[in-house]
Formats: structure tokens, sequence, C-alpha cells
């Protein structure tokens, strides 16, 4: 097909905008399935994104468009995430695209992921499509949003396309738009091969599936190419496109986005970024990749029961093979043995790989409190990363604690402002800048604006996101950008349970906070630890002072059930022999915490 009858682009939106809908209309309209093939968000495949309604891997395919000119088009969409957590699959989506349909909720308006992803957008040169979509609902406020689309964005409300996705009103108007706007790509034939590699994940047939954009040049089935970055050669062993099943194509040209089967057998053999060329007379210059994604937030995953330990690291090395963003490495615990302490870009992907570990490979398992990745300088010079709180060194040793901190900003109408800056002053935010959204109000819910600050990242780890919505009522919306390092006091707080060190709820907080944080994790942990025949005590510490306690009442047996009166020498010779025998219990008894316990830690506010 002529190249300059291919369009390549993106749909990119707030989470639940409607992306996933609008890519299924897109897909019926141009006939890319029919009739018993289609359903609802047809390119999430996993169990987990259908289930929880959302999209955690971008997912490529090809349509064949007859245009109202008679001309046939060919195009790529590349249907994309929607969460803070996964904006690098925007990016990497985004440099493998010409164009971005850029998909805004008409009864919410502008949100915070909204201007993330199109300043990404902007920063790539795409040619940017506004869309106003759910024009259906009842609560659709269209013309207030196209006011905020100009004031913000600064597009003509006469450019922005009104689609409803659910019910396909105004899709074919968009997608003539899409073949109308967004430019052709550029790539030469004749040149030898660059394709940039956007995505992988892993085949237990094929190795390595590296989902490609071809820039310049051709692929063919049999190619031998070379992964000029790694220095990997490979024969490719099938080459084809997604529609949305993978499909085996003769030949990939120059403009194409698909993918090719490499027979590696690691993802890291086969880096998402690199530029593919040619093992002989290849490319020179190297196509502009991105910086890999870099784990954000770190947990130690270990099983319930000790002897799932092979299960469970089995488990880790083949989820790797399909989540390059996600890291492992093995570490111990003394109370729960043997696991892994893993990281993650963020809380929702940290729950995303522990519900897959346990749906798909039937493993019942334990988190540890996520932590992030502190930089320590100590006196003797030496600097040292810790990601987990446990191996934090003695103060004495510490000559600088440094932590990473995140830009943030709240999307939220200006009735809610005072909450949520109390909120972010209380977790240790430094005020930036307000921003109004448009011109017109929401009711008593007033103007909608932009609220920015700095904060560390250890603060949006856990409840700091359901504290957003549950102080706005739900109407605010959250994004996040890591910012770099900066130097803290911080201490380590430990928990130990009738005397033992447990060091999964180990923790690292401000010492003006230590107090209140101690206190609410052996509060918690009171309440979830069963009772024992003796007493036992939980205390929070931070070194060898002892900052909160609560203790679980032993249960007691009534001893003196049996005795109807006589001499009281004989009552009082049955509570000492109890008590000798609880004494006794104390030191040799050990204390199981239930796995609802950790998790319950965990979702603790800091």
């Amino acid at each position: 097909m002529d190249q300059s009858l291919t369009r390549n682009f993106c749909i990119i939106a707030h989470i639940d905008h409607g992306k996933s809908t609008l890519a299924d209309r897109l897909i019926e309209m141009t006939g890319g399935m029919r009739g018993d093939d289609i359903r609802e968000q047809v390119l999430d495949s996993m169990d987990l994104e259908r289930e929880r309604g959302i999209t955690i891997k971008a997912k490529a395919i090809r349509l064949g468009y007859e245009a109202v000119d008679g001309s046939i088009y060919r195009l790529n969409l590349i249907d994309t995430p929607g969460h803070v957590d996964f904006s690098y699959e925007v990016s990497r989506t985004l440099a493998a695209c010409e164009g971005a349909v850029l998909v805004i909720d008409a009864t919410q308006g502008i949100q915070a992921q909204t201007l993330a992803h199109i300043y990404v957008a902007m920063e790539r040169d795409l040619e940017i499509i506004p869309v106003l979509n759910k024009i259906d609902l009842p609560g659709a406020e269209p013309d207030r949003v196209l006011d905020e689309i100009e004031s913000v964005l600064g597009y003509d409300p006469q450019t922005v396309v009104s689609i409803s996705a659910k019910t396909g009103e105004g899709v074919p108007e968009l997608v003539e738009a899409i073949v109308r706007c967004v430019p052709a790509p550029k790539g030469d034939v004749q040149l030898p091969l660059r394709a940039l590699i956007f995505d992988s994940h892993y085949d237990p047939y094929k190795g390595v599936m590296a989902y490609i954009r071809v820039v310049d040049g051709h692929i063919f089935k049999g190619s031998n190419l070379r992964l000029m970055a790694q220095k990997t050669e490979f024969e490719v062993l099938d080459t084809g496109c997604f529609i949305p099943e993978p499909s085996s194509l003769n030949q990939l040209l120059a403009g194409d986005v698909g993918y090719i089967a490499t027979g590696l057998k690691s993802i890291g053999d086969c880096q998402v970024g690199d530029t593919v060329t040619t093992a002989s007379k290849g490319a020179k210059q190297v196509l502009e990749g991105y910086r890999p994604a870099k784990p954000m937030v770190f947990a130690g995953i270990y099983p319930t029961e000790p002897g799932e330990y092979d299960g469970l690291r089995s488990a880790t090395e083949k989820l790797s093979l399909n989540d390059a963003s996600f890291s492992y490495e093995p570490e111990s615990s003394p109370l729960l043995g043997f696991g892994f302490r893993c990281g993650f870009l963020g809380l929702l992907h940290l729950d995303i790989v522990r519900e897959r570990l346990e749906r798909e490979f039937a493993l019942s398992l334990i988190v540890t409190a996520p932590s992030v990745r502190y930089m320590i300088t100590k006196t003797s010079g030496q600097t040292v990363i810790v990601t987990n709180p446990t191996d934090l060194p003695m103060p004495t040793v510490i000559e600088k604690l440094e932590e990473p901190w995140v830009s943030i900003s709240v999307v939220t109408p200006s009735k809610f402002i005072g909450p949520l800056m109390e909120l972010v002053m209380e977790n240790e935010g430094i005020y930036k800048h307000t921003e109004y959204l448009g011109q017109q109000s929401l009711g008593e819910l007033g103007q909608r604006v932009k609220l920015e600050y700095d904060m560390p990242l250890r603060s949006i780890l856990t409840t700091f996101y359901d504290q957003v919505k549950s102080r706005s009522q739900g109407y605010a919306s959250l994004d996040y950008e890591l910012q770099g390092y900066r130097e803290s006091r911080l201490v380590k707080l430990d928990i130990m349970v009738n005397e033992l060190l447990v060091d999964a709820f180990s923790r690292v907080v401000t010492p003006n906070k230590a107090h209140d944080v101690g206190k609410a994790m052996v509060n918690k942990l009171k309440e979830v630890i069963p009772r024992q025949l003796f007493k036992i005590p939980i205390q929070a510490a931070i070194g060898s002072k002892i900052v909160a306690r609560a203790d679980i009442p032993a249960k007691r047996k009534d001893v003196l059930a049996k005795c109807y009166g006589g001499d009281v020498t004989r009552k009082r010779k049955l509570l000492e022999k109890q008590k000798e025998g609880k004494k006794k219990m104390k030191q040799i008894g050990s204390v199981e915490v239930p796995k609802e316990a950790f998790m319950d830690v965990v979702k603790l506010s800091s």
C-alpha cells in the first residue's frame, strides 16, 4: 500500500474517559471485527483489565478504512492506559505515532492526566485531534467543557469532534478527521532498516515478540537483524500485525506498525527503545529511544507457606518476561522466610502484579509495607541505595539521607480547595502554583482549579489518592511526576510482636510523625492478631526507644469453675499454677501474624 495512505495514531485520555470504548467503535466501524467477535473492551485482553474496566497494557491493531473520497486507508491504532502508574506506556506509544486522539469526558472535563498526556504529545510534535466524548449522557456539559478546551488547551471549539463512543454517534466524522489531519509517515523504504521497539512480551514458542514501528527500510520473515544498542543478532521467526490477534505478513515496510518474533529467550535481550537494523549493511544512526521505566515503589512479596517459595520464584520469572517494568531480587526475612524485594511503578502496579501472581499461578502471598528508594551517604563517604526500610543504617553512621520527591497536580472544583490543600500540607507538600481552568462555573462547586505542589513520594504511597477522592467527594483527579532527590531527616520505625522484630512492618517516617504512625500501627495489629493463652505486647520502636505500645490480653480459662466453695487456699493455688503456666508459655509460645494483618498495615495512611 502507498505510504501516503497510512495513518499511525493512538488514543490518549485521563482514566475512564472512554478510550477503550472508542477503540471498540473504531474497530466495529472499519470492519476490523464482525458479528459475534465484537465485545466490549476488544483490546483489553487480560481478565484483570476487563474486570476492573481499565487498560493496563497498550495494544495495537491494524484497520482498513474507505474514506469519503474512495481512498483506502491503513489505520494503525494503539490504545493506551489512562492511570498515572502506566503513563510510561503512553510515552512509549507516542514515539510510534504521528497523531493522537485526545479524548475528554463531557461530564468531567479536563483532568490531571489529560494535561499530562497532551504535554508529552506536544513534545513529540504529534498532530492532536481533540474529541469530546459521552455527549449522550444526561450529565454532559459540552458547552462548559468546550470552553475549558479553548481556554486551557487553546483549541478552537469548531475543531473539536463531539462523539458518543458508546452509541457510535460522531465516530464516522472522527475517522474522517483522522485521515485528513494526521500526517502520513515519512520513512524511506530504500534506506537501511531502522525500526523502533515500543513494547514487547514473551511467547513460550517464539521467544520475545517485539512490537515495532518501522521508520526506514523493510523487514522480511527470515531476515537477519541486529539490535543496535544491545548488539544482539537474531533471525526473524515471524513478522506481522495485530487485527487484533497476531496475523503473519510477508513483510513490514517503512511506516508500518507490527511485530517481529525474535526467538530471544529473555526480555532483557530485547530492550524497549532499542533500534532494530539489518545484521549486515545496517543503519549507522540509532533512533531516539526513551528512558527505561524505573521502579518508584518497592515491597517485599513472600509466600504464605515457606514450601511455596519455588513456585513464587518461577511465577515472578514468568511474569517479568511479560512486564518489563517489573523488577525483583531475592531477599529473606527472619519471620517470613525467603521471598523477593520487588520494584513497581506505583501502588496500582503493585496491586495488579500481586493479583496476577495469586490468580494466574495459584499462589497465596504476603505483601509488606511499600517503600521508596533512599540514597544514603555514610560518614565514611560511601553511598548506598536502600529499598527495604530494614536495611536502613543506624543514625550514627548516616551523614546524609536523600529521598525521591514528586511534583503533583490536583484538578478539582474550587469548593474543595481548602480540604485538599490541608491534606497536601499534612503530607509535607510544598505549594507551587494555582491555576483556574476555563471561565465557566460548575454551579455550587465553583470553577475548576489546578493545584501544583512538590511532596515526598513516600507521602502518596498508601491512602493519599483515596483521601484526595474522599475530601473532594470524587471530583478531584491526581497526577504526579518524579522530580529528583532531596535531603530529608527520617527515622526507621520498627514493630515488635511479642518482643520479636517483624521486619515486614518496618517503615521510614519523619521523627515528628513516628508516635502517631506507631500508635496507629500497633492499634491496628491489636485488632487483627488473634488472642493467645498469654499476653502479647505489640511495640513500635525507633532504635531502642519505644514510641507506642498496645497489649493483646490473654485468653483466660476459668480454672475455678470446678471449685464449689471450700478453702480459699485451693483456689489461690490453682490461680498461681495458671499464672506460672502462662509465664512459661510466653517464653516458648509463638504468635502467628495472619495475612490480613499485613494487608491492613499496608493500607494504613502514613
